[in-house]
C-alpha cells in the first residue's frame, strides 16, 4: 500500500492486529498493494517534508506476490461478509453499553467502613 496517500488508513488494535486499507476501497489487493497509477492517489499533506518515527506507520505485511482473480474475489467475499455483520455487532455493543448505563452506581465506590 502507498502509505504516503491521504486515502491510506492504518489501525492497530490492542491485540496487536493491524488493519491497512484504502478509505475509498480502491485497492483490490489490500493490504499489500494499491493499483498502478491509482486515480485517487493524493500525497498526504501532513507527511510532506516530515520525517515520521517507526511508531507512526507499522511495517506492512509481507507481500505475497501477485494475486490472481480468484484470490481477489475471495478477499472481496470476506470483506462483504464482515460488512454484512458489522451493523449487527455495532447494535449489540450499543445495547450492552445502554444496559450498563442503566445499572445504578454506588455513591461511595470503596465499600462501607466502620
Amino acid at each position: 500500500m502507498r502509505i504516503d496517500c491521504k486515502n491510506y488508513e492504518s489501525r492497530t488494535y490492542p491485540s496487536g492486529d493491524t488493519v491497512r486499507m484504502c478509505r475509498l476501497d480502491l485497492a483490490p489487493e489490500a493490504p499489500w498493494r494499491c493499483p498502478e497509477n491509482c486515480p485517487a492517489f493524493e500525497r498526504k499533506l501532513s507527511d510532506g517534508g516530515w520525517v515520521t518515527g517507526s511508531l507512526a506507520n507499522p511495517a506492512p505485511a509481507d507481500d505475497p506476490g501477485p494475486l490472481d482473480d480468484h484470490a481477489i474475489d475471495m478477499l472481496d467475499q470476506a470483506e462483504d461478509i464482515l460488512n454484512s455483520v458489522g451493523s449487527e455487532i455495532i447494535a449489540e455493543v450499543r445495547a450492552q453499553r445502554q444496559q450498563a448505563q442503566k445499572k445504578p452506581r454506588k455513591w461511595w465506590p470503596f465499600g462501607r467502613h466502620g
